[in-house]
């Protein structure tokens, strides 16, 4: 066994797979997807580096195999589901409040660490969600799950509360394959029809950028309309996970966790801000705050992102939809 138990549980690996095939198989998909403009205001996945995503290969030359991990954040979520916290998606908070980024740099850096000393010469690249990589459709390749009508892989035990990291690798490993997953999503379309901006192609299996609640409130740092359908949310500032908390694979996923919300002590007042402070305190409180001195202050979360107008936007505008919602109008 290359990993033990103990080991994939202390970093919070729920599953892992392995794949030798540099090619993935949605790179046409990802084409016509932005060619029809679907990535919206996200321009990052339209420039340049676009063509990288053809082939692993191009981001790391001495690829020969990639290993795939998908990393735990359940407990979160399902403290969140309980205590009736939408405002933040659960990914924000579920891993000890440090920005995942970080985090899973961490994890995977703990990885190669141990298989370097069984493997000779082995080299490695990180990949996250920052690199040029179609990540998710690099964990279907490794066995990991299906691409879900919301654009999400969905792992038959483990739902899709969960994210991914991946090392790149200049060997090929004595490791097994596993089969990939055919789709379990069957007639269900509850996550389309739950999305109040109607920002999910259940027919591509891809996201209406432009619709999209996280992209509204973590991507557009200007003040900006909310898209259409936004008045009907559930108060969202900062990512949003309907489309996820509906899937029955979650639901079933989420019955074998406990609850529970861990962050670290210089992040404790993450709980504060979003959950006890009203939300007009907390707007006084950005309001009075300078740009760089908020972005210090959420420096090491995935908090810093919007920066200062983006984090007024994003809570003005659930402000608006509450005071409507109580004022009785449409």
């Amino acid at each position: 066994m290359i990993f033990t138990p103990d080991l994939l549980s202390s970093l919070d690996i729920l599953d892992w797979g392995y794949t030798e095939d540099p090619i993935p198989t949605s790179f046409d998909k990802y084409l016509k997807w932005t060619a029809e403009n679907q990535h919206g205001t996200l321009s990052y996945l339209n420039d340049h580096r676009k063509e990288l995503r053809k082939d692993l290969r191009e981001v790391y030359p001495d690829f020969q195999s990639a290993l795939v991990f998908i990393f735990d954040y359940r407990r979160s979520k399902k403290w969140m589901l309980e205590n009736d916290h939408h405002q933040l998606a659960a990914y924000s908070l579920g891993f000890d409040g440090e920005d995942y980024h970080t985090a899973l740099k961490k994890r995977l850096s703990v990885i190669y660490e141990i298989l370097k000393e069984k493997f000779e010469n082995l080299e490695t690249f990180i990949s996250l969600d920052i690199q040029p990589v179609l990540e998710r459709d690099l964990a279907q390749k490794a066995g990991l799950g299906w691409f879900g009508k919301n654009s999400m892989i969905i792992h038959q035990k483990y739902g899709s509360y969960f994210m991914i990291g991946s090392l790149l690798l200049n060997q090929k490993l004595p490791v097994g394959t596993k089969k990939v997953d055919i789709d379990h999503c069957g007639q269900c379309t509850a996550c389309a029809e739950a999305c109040p901006t109607d920002a999910i192609d259940i027919t591509t299996r891809t996201i209406k950028t432009n619709q999209c609640i996280s992209t509204f409130t973590i991507e557009m740092f200007k003040e900006v309309p909310a898209p259409k359908g936004f008045d009907k949310s559930r108060g969202e500032i900062f990512g949003c996970d309907i489309c996820q908390d509906v899937c029955p694979w979650n639901k079933k996923s989420l019955r074998s966790v406990s609850a529970k919300l861990s962050l670290k002590d210089n992040f404790k007042f993450l709980s504060e801000w979003f959950y006890d402070l009203p939300k007009s305190t907390l707007i006084s409180i950005i309001e009075k705050s300078s740009n760089r001195g908020l972005r210090k202050k959420l420096y090491g979360t995935a908090f810093d992102r919007p920066g200062k107008e983006g984090w007024l936007k994003n809570l003005k505008a659930t402000q608006n939809v509450f005071l409507k919602k109580h004022k009785g109008e449409d």
